[in-house]
């Protein structure tokens, strides 16, 4: 008897892989498909309410900063963006790679359905960011300083090693905690998991592409000494490091971990099942 038929006569379930491995696979892959089967009109109401719910976790982490130059507490504040995300079922950019590439490499949908799965999430988190972000700036105008420091650290931040890690290192972080989230089996557990990923990824200062945007763009509307062209110069290298940190760390290892799985999947795709 093989490895892989042991641990499917021993578990409850027939899949060669353990239990939990199985039924977090099962998960993804599921929640996957239909995340990358939605209209155009429900990628980007869903995206756009995303980075409406990730600009009041902004708002936190400005208000508590503020008030004590704490990084690692304003980062645990964020974590209202991360939780009202979990439970509102809205979408994130940088939270779609492991499960809807899961569910494109397990034959449930296809790469065009995927470009435009993030295409049109990530345009819709930038403009609901961007408008909560206004409306912040003019209804709590003594943000705005703290605002304008923030963003300088962002886009005065050299092209460099240093700055190519902490970007490829929030996608790590981020991807992490949604496959955390997909592990857990309750909303409790779901939550701890979304607390932890806003505290390494803000209190840390890591490179964001949304969350981080969302503060330049307070930064602007506050009237700093930077503009459009300063975020852009900024944004885009990040953005790639996100998708290369969150790829090729957690999702290629989970694929991998995942491989039997996926060839049970794609085979019960071929089969019409």
């Amino acid at each position: 008897m093989t490895t892989d038929e042991a641990r499917s006569e021993l578990g409850e379930t027939d899949a060669p892989q353990e239990d939990e491995v199985a039924q977090a696979f099962d998960r993804i892959v599921s929640e996957g498909a239909q995340r990358l089967h939605r209209t155009w009109r429900e990628v980007l109401t869903t995206g756009l309410a995303g980075g409406l719910e990730v600009g009041v976790g902004v708002v936190a982490l400005l208000a508590v900063y503020a008030e004590t130059g704490s990084h690692l507490l304003a980062g645990l504040a964020f974590s209202v963006g991360f939780i009202a995300l979990l439970l509102a079922r809205s979408e994130l950019f940088t939270e779609g790679f492991l499960v809807p590439v899961t569910a494109v490499v397990s034959g449930r949908a296809g790469v065009g359905q995927l470009a435009k799965l993030w295409g049109g999430t990530l345009v819709a988190n930038l403009v609901g960011g961007w408008l909560v972000m206004w409306v912040v700036v003019h209804a709590l105008p003594e943000l705005g300083a703290t605002a304008v420091e923030s963003s300088l650290s962002f886009v005065d931040a050299p092209l460099d090693l240093r700055s190519a890690c902490l970007a490829f290192l929030a996608g790590s972080v981020i991807t992490l905690m949604t496959r955390m989230q997909h592990g857990a089996d309750t909303e409790g557990g779901k939550i701890v998991a979304a607390v932890a990923g806003a505290f390494v990824l803000a209190g840390l200062v890591l490179f964001h592409s949304i969350l981080d945007s969302l503060i330049i763009f307070a930064g602007i509307h506050a009237g700093g000494p930077l503009d459009y062209g300063d975020w852009i110069a900024w944004f885009w290298y990040v953005t790639l490091l996100n998708m290369a940190g969150g790829l090729l760390v957690v999702t290629l290892l989970r694929l991998v971990r995942s491989k039997e799985l996926i060839e049970r999947e794609r085979a019960a795709v071929r089969r019409g099942d």
